[in-house]
């Protein structure tokens, strides 16, 4: 009687020299779950520049005059009657050139890859979509604005980060200067002493910038951060206990568990979104002990941001260079913080730190 062994098996076929005799089965399909949305940029939307350097102005109501009175008739005006500019002010931000290349050779965009049938194509998907990805990550950096020599120095886009000086709180030694006027530059963060973030951070920089006339809606961090809030807010007596739906019989209705909160309403009638960033990068503490790593927490108005394009997103096809293809992908861009007291700077925050009061 044979055994298994005696007949020619799929085992036998593999073992042939040279890598056997039964084709691949590989699914012609690439799975990537990698290609992480942009949150910041989606959310701010995009403007126009026509330089290298792009500039804008703000202003400021003066604050109220308590002593606004005239006699019946008068035709002066006090100092505080005046129009004034004391207030205003004109600022701006250079323009960074980020970069990716795409090469091919002539073999491999005619050769029959799994997944795809223009190589060339697949690259340039990929890496306008990294490019992307880059310009997220400097964007809500802390890096400063630095101007284009046009010799050994790049130009260089400050990063949200450096820009929010007006409602801020740093770690111990941290600091953010902003924009300068005389230099036109924004100056880099300076990383503090890594703690762990609380409620009272939060609630002081919500009263301020509504008091100063602000109304952000976007608490945005690194995952672990805005992790740390949404279960603080969960189990804190500021928020209400989540309670199963009735109908208009009293019969309890189906619905979904829900052990997170990523919305809350402020003091003020407004609410703000709790908004996780993949994308957002951390870095290390000034520190005071041992070396932490620690995430920004920004509170953010989407309004008063733009990313500024001087052309948009370009692919290039580069000369051929012997038996390959190159492309360029570029984009002249630059962060457009319009109005920085719209916002607030949590920094220097350890996301293993649990949140507190």
């Amino acid at each position: 009687m044979a055994t298994p062994g005696d007949y020619l098996d799929a085992a036998d076929l593999k073992a042939v020299a040279a890598g056997g005799l039964i084709r691949e089965d590989v699914l012609d399909t690439i799975f990537d779950n990698s290609d992480i949305p942009t949150v910041f940029l989606d959310m701010i939307g995009t403007d126009g520049m026509d330089n290298s350097y792009t500039e804008w102005t703000e202003d400021k109501l003066l604050d109220p005059f308590l002593g606004n009175k005239v006699i019946s008739g008068s035709d002066t005006l006090t100092a505080n009657n005046n129009a004034s500019v004391a207030n205003a002010k004109r600022v701006g931000n250079h323009g960074q050139i980020s970069i990716k290349q795409v090469a091919v050779t002539d073999r491999t965009q005619n050769i029959a890859v799994i997944g795809r049938a223009d190589e060339m194509g697949y690259q340039t998907a990929r890496l306008l979509i990294e490019l992307r990805r880059d310009v997220e990550a400097i964007s809500l950096s802390g890096q400063a604005s630095v101007q284009d020599n046009g010799d050994t120095i790049p130009g260089q886009s400050a990063g949200a980060a450096a820009w929010i000086t007006t409602y801020k709180n740093t770690g111990a030694g941290g600091a953010v200067a902003g924009f300068q006027t005389g230099t036109k530059l924004v100056t880099a963060k300076v990383p503090g002493e890594g703690r762990g973030i609380t409620w009272t951070m939060i609630s002081d920089l919500i009263t301020s910038v509504y008091k100063g006339g602000g109304d952000p809606s976007v608490l945005m961090s690194a995952p672990e951060v805005t992790k740390a809030i949404g279960r603080y807010l969960f189990t804190t007596p500021y928020a209400a206990q989540p309670t199963a739906n009735v109908n208009g019989s009293g019969a309890a209705v189906n619905q979904t568990s829900q052990g997170y909160i990523d919305v809350f309403r402020t003091d003020f009638g407004t609410t703000m979104k709790i908004v996780p960033n993949r994308l957002q990068q951390t870095y290390a503490d000034a520190a005071g002990g041992t070396v932490q790593t620690v995430a920004d927490v920004f509170g953010l108005d989407a309004r008063y941001w733009k990313l500024g394009l001087l052309y948009g997103w370009k692919v290039d096809p580069l000369g051929k260079d012997g038996l390959s293809f190159r492309k360029l992908l570029s984009v002249d861009w630059t962060l457009k913080c319009l109005l920085e007291r719209a916002n607030f700077l949590i920094a220097d925050i350890n996301p293993t730190v649990a949140m507190v009061a």
